[in-house]
């Protein structure tokens, strides 16, 4: 096959660098689905995820198990992280290639051809010891526990969901775990602090977003929200091939709720799934401080987790619909082609 056969990484940044630009507004359901819900068998949950992320790509679980006080705990070492002075937070700057580490506007997404106006710091427990990633308890008392504990509880749901899509998929249950092991070196699924800056600090260029439109790398994103901010919008259908290409993108807001997981289908999941569940286009815009939307120009904040496969792991399409691939060549290709290092 070619190098720009159907499912190449070349294919698929193609088609992403098509997706910038406003758009309009769309109302859409999002799929809540309570996972501890005692009147259900696993199987109805199994369906009922499976029916969320084969419609939209996107879905939010409630009653996941996972404490809203170590959400707290957290959010809190995240605020505390991104307060520190720059020259501190330098000290832990993202090797290249690691994709672990601080960041600060260095992602410049194909379908917008800006940077995205946020920082970032990447946990990935393969890679902090050896590059010297972890604050000292010196300057942030407390923050490696906190989050070695949250990465923790965030692979343990991800791997409960992906579960899910191993079965209505044929494959055996623990499919997925197999290959992100945390106890791996080749382990590379990652944690993710955000901090989108306040607009009161912007020097925004044109085109300019908190992040652009783009599709998740991984098999299945876990992403925390604090109540009141505002700003993921989600765009199920973009890639589909009877779409109109002149016609705007519809985008919709993800309400930001405490204590909510909201999910999303990456590209690995979308491959090793013969396209059934599709990796869905999403942004984060620019607040709407106005009299209607009343939105905070301040600091936005959230938490992801990327459940991203072991770098060893090999890629396949059942079908052989997409050309296999080992997660360690398609992570990286992606992130050479979305950060300027």
């Amino acid at each position: 096959m070619s190098p720009h056969a159907s499912g190449s990484v070349e294919v698929e940044l193609a088609k992403e660098r098509t997706f910038g630009g406003d758009g309009i507004d769309v109302a859409r359901e999002m799929r809540i689905i309570d996972l501890s819900n005692p009147d259900v068998t696993q199987a109805d949950i199994d369906d009922a995820l499976w029916n969320a992320a084969a419609e939209s790509g996107f879905f939010q679980v409630i009653g996941h198990g996972i404490d809203q006080g170590a959400i707290d705990a957290a959010f809190d070492a995240s605020l505390r992280f991104f307060a520190l002075p720059t020259e501190v937070k330098e000290r832990r700057q993202m090797p290249p290639r690691s994709n672990s580490g601080w960041e600060f506007k260095s992602q410049k997404r194909p379908s917008t051809g800006t940077f995205d106006h946020k920082e970032t710091y990447q946990v990935t427990i393969s890679r902090m010891v050896e590059h010297d990633l972890w604050p000292t308890d010196e300057e942030i008392d407390g923050f490696r526990s906190a989050l070695e504990q949250f990465e923790s509880v965030n692979r343990d749901l991800a791997m409960r969901l992906l579960e899910s899509f191993a079965r209505k998929l044929g494959f055996d249950d623990d499919f997925f775990a197999q290959r992100h092991d945390p106890a791996s070196p080749e382990y590379q699924s990652t944690l993710r602090l955000l901090h989108y800056l306040p607009m009161a600090a912007a020097d925004l260029q044109p085109g300019e977003w908190r992040a652009g439109a783009h599709t998740d790398y991984d098999c299945l994103t876990l992403l925390h929200q604090r109540a009141g901010e505002y700003g993921l919008q989600v765009c199920p259908g973009a890639e589909a091939d009877d779409r109109d290409p002149d016609a705007p993108l519809g985008w919709t807001d993800v309400e930001p709720a405490a204590g909510t997981v909201t999910c999303n289908i990456g590209d690995m999941l979308m491959r090793w799934s013969d396209d059934q569940l599709p990796s869905t286009l999403h942004r984060v815009r620019m607040p709407r401080a106005n009299e209607i939307d009343g939105e905070s120009l301040d600091a936005r904040y959230s938490i992801a987790y990327f459940a991203q496969a072991d770098r060893d792991a090999v890629i396949e399409s059942p079908s052989g619909r997409h050309e296999p691939i080992s997660a360690a060549d398609y992570l990286q290709q992606r992130i050479a082609a979305n950060f300027a290092s």
